[in-house]
């Protein structure tokens, strides 16, 4: 059986399957194949057919007919797809319904243009032709449709045709004529920003059976979007470069581009002075490379997720758009685009640099924002986004250029004001079409996503018959106006890449997957044709990463959780420049992740010798003693973070904090009240304050700051100190039992009912609301989980409120 099974690939040539030809005046007709292996007697009985004649083919495939069974299916390509003649050798794939057995298979093609026919046999359930044979079907295909038949049947009976299915394509007489540039990322995205520096940049043709090449690879920072002018001369991208989220970075194309600090240029120094802060995602370069525009002051939900297929939320709720001129060097504002009563995101080129279209929505303001970042990573700060209580849509505007001075936006009829959230616009190169996004709510990421193409002065938008099953985003026109790449996560949580035929009247053809992009546990996404040939981008190389990068490229791992690499990329900061205090300063807190207390609290006495009046460095050295313990340093060093920066909310919250730890209250209460006047939301202060009241007597304040740090920031010490104080407080005046029983579910819950502490306090405020079943319950509860964990005096005072519970009374302090 193994000599036959070698034969055949040594005859074969492929070890899926053999070319087979039938023409007229030809008599021969071979098959090779193995047939199947027979268990039998404990003996392995096989036999191999090498050749049949003509007419055992022919009986054979006699079932190919309509009246042929058809319980299969072809999987790819679909009905109707349509190939560029310059494309790689797609591959064939089909499956049997369920129930089928089939264990070879016979691929047959015919074609219009003559009356000859392909065949070719396979063992697996999947067909890649050869180069030359692929050549071969381009060429006998011409224009026409052809037919692609795939006939199941079993090596036991080659008689008898089990199953079978056909589907039809062609060969456009266009090809795509340009290379891919896109981005290679490892999913989850959270895990990808945590080291970006495995996060690769490809491009290639369609036309390569071979992955494109890396052009750029191990950039210690995150990069995001890119685009390039429409000659292909002019690159921009996104990139995260020292600690400043805005920086962008544009450059001249060649076969080897080097990225140099002149390259480089911060959306965040449009306006500056104002503190406002800026991101600056989804940057467009014009198609004439010399202006390039964004999204500026702006703020976006941008969540990471652990799920595979959908792990990043991001949208834009604010921002506005600016231009850049690279010749000028000078930013300024999209007049007509600049309302800072909206979010103007997601810009994009005609192809004559002469309209902007870009997508709009009414600015939003969180419910519950805490920090002013531009960036929005808290799930607790965008929940109403969450749990499906808020939506956000966008419409698309149109808007003139005119050499920057912009104008009128007006909505584009057809892709604004549909009840649908509409975004991603992309033009095409001869300027008629403009294709987009479409989605119940959001922007890019959404598996609801589906392409819609509509006239570029606006009109009639249309669903493009290329939408696949999952997110269909991220698409780009070759510069032919012919093809559309796109994104698509359908059958797998990783984006893979498709084509489409646009032809003259914005119709598109069904999806073809490009094989060579895609790579196994990789999501290849933001694809763009670019106007050179595939040799005139062959490398992009970095060296603009100094200590600031590094560093930032440390904060991104600290933030990820990843203290060790964290280290490591502050180590090589203070490689390259061993005065950043910065380096020295971030060092010192990931030796404090580490627990490595000592090697931190040199760090940190290093940066302050660096800068010895700063305030921060100061601030930091007092939290790592405080972790410490030694609440005399913590003290003397937090004393000196406020002297050289009185107004930091959070050094004179933790000096207040510091100072009550040593018992001086009335010290401790000026510096806690001055924090909460500098920042209203300095959560770590409102506790402290509540303590200091009890000590005082004064209950009702104690009630009011517990309440504020529940209300900042819930955890076990706050809930558990209000919801008490409210049960038994002896003023009657101020206990609320229904607000307190309210409260000590929501500490139940966070301690899994496991807490005996926890469950006493419920079972109070059950009874000071007069509930006293449920306070017996959770207070027997309470009494058994005391005693199991060891903790007998705890136990005995939970007894003590449980009689009275069953006397129907409840405990006062």
């Amino acid at each position: 059986m193994f000599a036959a099974r070698s034969r055949l690939r040594r005859l074969s040539g492929n070890a899926q399957f053999a070319t087979v030809s039938v023409k007229d005046g030809m008599r021969i007709f071979a098959i090779y194949t193995a047939l199947s292996a027979t268990l039998a007697g404990g003996c392995l009985a096989a036999f191999f057919i090498l050749k049949a004649p003509e007419r055992k083919a022919d009986k054979i495939l006699s079932g190919h007919s309509a009246a042929a069974p058809k319980a299969m299916s072809i999987d790819t390509p679909f009905d109707g797809t349509v190939f560029p003649p310059d494309l790689a050798a797609p591959t064939f794939t089909w499956h049997a319904a369920a129930g089928v057995f089939a264990d070879l298979w016979l691929v047959r093609l015919t074609f219009e243009s003559e009356s000859s026919r392909l065949t070719f046999i396979t063992e697996e359930a999947n067909w890649n032709p050869d180069a030359r044979t692929w050549k071969r079907i381009v060429g006998r295909c011409g224009t026409r449709p052809a037919t692609v038949t795939v006939f199941g049947v079993r090596k036991t009976d080659l008689t008898e045709i089990v199953c079978s299915s056909s589907v039809s394509f062609r060969i456009s007489a266009d090809p795509v004529g340009a290379p891919i540039f896109y981005r290679e990322v490892n999913l989850p995205f959270g895990e990808a920003v945590k080291d970006p520096s495995h996060i690769r940049w490809r491009m290639g043709s369609v036309s390569s059976r071979k992955q494109p090449p890396v052009v750029l690879d191990n950039l210690p920072v995150c990069g995001n979007c890119h685009s390039f002018s429409r000659d292909g001369s002019v690159i921009g991208m996104d990139v995260d470069y020292a600690n400043d989220k805005g920086s962008y970075v544009t450059a001249k194309t060649a076969p080897e581009i080097i990225l140099t600090p002149d390259t480089l240029l911060s959306w965040s120094d449009y306006k500056r002075e104002d503190g406002v802060q800026t991101f600056g995602l989804l940057s467009q370069v014009s198609p004439d490379g010399r202006y390039v525009i964004s999204t500026v002051k702006d703020r976006s939900v941008f969540l990471a997720t652990p799920e595979l297929a959908f792990s990043q939320l991001f949208f834009p709720i604010q921002g506005l758009l600016a231009v850049y001129d690279r010749q000028t060097r000078t930013f300024a504002a999209l007049p007509g685009a600049d309302d800072p009563a909206y979010v103007q995101s997601n810009p994009a080129w005609s192809p004559d640099g002469r309209m902007i279209v870009f997508a709009r929505s009414t600015a939003y303001r969180l419910k519950k924002a805490i920090r002013k970042d531009a960036v929005l990573l808290r799930r607790d700060e965008c929940e109403e986004f969450l749990n499906g209580s808020a939506t956000f849509r966008y419409d698309l505007y149109r808007i003139p250029f005119n050499g920057g001075k912009g104008g009128q936006a007006e909505p584009l009829r057809g892709a604004s004001k549909n009840g649908k959230s509409n975004f991603f616009p992309k033009f095409s190169p001869d300027g008629r079409w403009i294709v987009f996004c479409k989605a119940a709510s959001f922007m890019l990421l959404q598996p609801d996503s589906e392409l819609y193409i509509v006239p570029a002065t606006g009109g009639e938008a249309r669903r493009l018959d290329c939408n696949l099953s999952r997110m269909n985003s991220w698409h780009s026109w070759s510069p032919n106006s012919r093809w559309l790449v796109f994104a698509s996560k359908s059958g797998t949580p990783f984006t893979r890449l498709f084509l489409t035929h646009i032809d003259e009247q914005g119709n598109s053809t069904p999806a073809v997957l490009l094989d060579a992009f895609a790579r196994l546990g990789r999501a290849a996404n933001i694809p763009e044709f670019v106007n050179l040939r595939a040799e005139g981008l062959r490398r992009i190389r970095e060296q603009f990463i100094d200590d600031r990068s590094l560093v930032r490229a440390g904060n991104a791992f600290r933030e990820g959780g990843d203290p060790d690499k964290a280290v490591a990329q502050y180590r090589r900061a203070l490689e390259r420049n061993p005065r950043s205090m910065e380096a020295w300063v971030n060092l010192g807190a990931a030796l404090c992740d580490q627990k490595s207390l000592a090697e931190a609290a040199d760090s940190l006495n290093h940066a302050y010798g660096l800068a010895p009046t700063n305030a921060v460095i100061a601030f930091n050295l007092s939290v790592l003693y405080a972790q410490q313990n030694n609440f005399d340093e913590a003290l003397r060093w937090c004393g000196e973070a406020v002297r050289l920066d009185p107004g930091s909310a959070g050094a004179q919250s933790n000096l207040g904090i510091f100072l009550f730890e040593k018992g001086r209250l009335d010290e401790a209460l000026v510096h806690l009240l001055e924090a909460i006047r500098l920042d209203p939301e300095k959560a770590n202060a409102y506790f402290p304050l509540g303590r200091i009241m009890v000590r005082k007597g004064r209950l009702a304040d104690a009630i009011r700051y517990y309440g504020d740090a529940v209300r900042f920031a819930p955890d076990e010490r706050s809930l558990n100190a209000l919801a008490w104080l409210l049960s038994t407080a002896p003023d009657p005046g101020l206990r609320d039992g229904k607000k307190a029983v309210e409260l000590g579910k929501r500490l139940c819950e966070l301690t899994h009912y496991q807490s005996p502490r926890a469950l006493d306090i419920l079972g109070a405020g059950y009874a000071e609301a007069g509930l006293f079943p449920d306070a017996i319950r959770v207070a027997t509860d309470a009494s058994g989980y005391a005693r199991r964990l060891g903790n007998g005096n705890l136990a005995r005072e939970i007894d003590m409120r449980l009689n009275l519970y069953k006397r129907r009374q409840p405990f006062h302090q």
